[in-house]
């Protein structure tokens, strides 16, 4: 008969080995700078990788930069001392990341840049896993295009500025309306991403624009500021999606539901599920194995006649 005390030991001894089972199972161990929560979209990115990297058994470390670079940049730090298999950092602004990155490389640890770019070498990071942005505002700028034959003058709504999806939205919706002399962008403003900043400053151009009788159509960068230019608009005594047109980038589940309700338009989708082949690309250069300097995850173009279909399976 075995006795109580062996037991313990033997149960003990079981645990400590399957706690060091688990430890070994741990496929990577991995560094999260995230920019914020400044919108849905950005919530359902962090959701969504964190899901991926409990799935794979990844021990992901995540940081909230609360829309700081500087934030960033000592979450990066931490990371490296921590000895992170690899990074994963969605870079606020474009410009000011060649010091850390190149630590980073020093020290061995690829750096998977997601949803944004940097104005940086590539030799200084691993891969860029995001949507194109232009190629997002110029879809954006021939839907409008389409919609209105050529003829609209349009108000933006900018995101944070500095960041690549600001500077890259601007230029693919530039890049088609340049073609539309009878289309014309007549205020442009940084909303920051954000539902406030997005009804704050279509508050202003309303002002400006004789109460909103002057504007054609709204571009905003984000579904976000979309939305705040809806509640603006309504405020003001008039209908979106009918008196001015509002064409968005997301694919966010408010967005569709504006859509169903006719507040809004039409809205581009921007893919959230970010974390499979940002640590997929981790995995391979771990392996020696050769990985593009940006892999690509653009979505479609959504109209209002699928958003309830859209909206019911995305607000699960």
């Amino acid at each position: 008969m075995v006795s109580f005390k062996k037991l313990a030991v033997s149960t003990a001894a079981m645990g400590v080995a399957l706690g060091l089972s688990f430890a070994a199972q741990a496929e990577m161990m991995i560094g999260f700078s995230q920019i914020g929560s400044e919108s849905g979209w950005r919530t359902s990115e962090t959701a969504s990788i964190k899901a991926e990297a409990e799935k794979r058994g990844i021990d992901l470390k995540f940081s909230d930069a609360q829309q700081k670079q500087e934030n960033q940049i000592k979450a990066v730090r931490s990371f490296i001392a921590q000895g992170v298999d690899g990074i994963l950092l969605a870079p606020v602004v474009e410009t000011g990341w060649d010091q850390v990155l190149k630590e980073a490389k020093d020290a061995g640890i690829p750096v998977v840049l997601v949803d944004r770019g940097v104005d940086a070498s590539e030799d200084l990071y691993l891969t860029k896993v995001a949507s194109d942005f232009v190629v997002e505002g110029a879809l954006a700028a021939a839907w409008l295009a389409a919609e209105t034959n050529g003829v609209c003058d349009v108000v933006e709504l900018q995101g944070t500025v500095g960041s690549s999806a600001a500077n890259d939205r601007k230029e693919g919706f530039e890049s088609v309306v340049s073609n539309f002399p009878a289309i014309n962008i007549i205020r442009s403003q940084s909303g920051d991403f954000t539902r406030s900043g997005g009804k704050e400053v279509m508050e202003s151009f309303l002002k400006a624009e004789n109460g909103g009788a002057n504007i054609c159509a709204v571009y905003a960068h984000n579904d976000d500021m979309a939305l705040g230019a809806v509640q603006a608009i309504k405020e003001a005594g008039l209908n979106p999606g009918e008196d001015m047109l509002i064409v968005s980038i997301d694919a966010v589940p408010d967005i569709f539901k504006a859509m169903a309700d006719g507040d809004t338009n039409a809205t581009i989708e921007l893919n959230p599920h970010l974390g499979a082949p940002s640590f997929d690309a981790i995995k391979a250069a771990k392996a020696g194995e050769e990985v593009p300097k940006w892999i690509k995850a653009n979505g479609p173009l959504f109209l209002p006649d699928t958003a309830a279909e859209e909206y019911k399976m995305r607000s699960k």
